[in-house]
């Protein structure tokens, strides 16, 4: 069984499994409008993010078929939570990944630090051997971040297992036995 409570360490970054006691500094992270161009919305208060943190320290669907993993990711440089990394696994080996970071820290690579080092965790601990990532297709910026960690559009069956709304792409990457690195 894989510790999901663990700390997972890039050369940059802390992964730290998100906790409601993350929920203040995460409030000011992610009530950054500029994150929310292609979709979504800021959390409605501090209160409504601190119960949604709690409800998700399950790690756990409420019928037990998936696993909620959440990281804060913690710029080590700083030591201040700079935005989040998630997954949800299945049993059958899939994962659905997301991520966000406060706009002050694009373009520094630390979204790929942090979402390689998530892959890396979600296939050694966990087992997972596809990843996928779900996105508006508007947002080239996280088409470039994924196509840059192997991601690559899913074929005509993916999409017919996993249907998107018309305006998302899926993207996936397989990842070998090998190791995380091998698609």
């Amino acid at each position: 069984m894989a510790d999901i409570e663990r700390l997972i360490g890039s050369s940059r970054l802390t992964l730290e499994p998100q906790r409601a006691a993350h929920a203040e500094a995460m409030f000011e992270v992610l009530s950054d409008p500029a994150i929310y161009e292609h979709e979504n919305a800021p959390p409605e208060s501090l209160q409504w993010l601190r119960e949604r943190f709690e409800r998700l320290e399950t790690r756990c669907s409420g019928d037990g078929s998936e696993q909620w993993l959440n990281w804060v990711l913690r710029e080590r440089a700083s030591d201040q939570l700079i935005g989040y990394v998630q997954a949800t696994v299945d049993a059958d080996g899939c994962a659905f990944v997301a991520y966000e970071l406060g706009s002050a820290h694009w373009h520094r690579g630390l979204g790929s630090e942090a979402v390689a080092a998530l892959i890396d965790e979600l296939h050694t601990a966990f087992g997972v051997r596809t990843v996928l990532a779900v996105f508006k297709r508007s947002n080239q910026r996280s088409r470039r971040l994924l196509e840059g960690l192997g991601f690559a559009p899913a074929s005509t069956e993916d999409l017919a297992r996993w249907p998107m709304e018309d305006d998302e792409d899926l993207l996936l990457r397989q990842i070998g036995s090998k190791g995380a690195g091998t698609s």
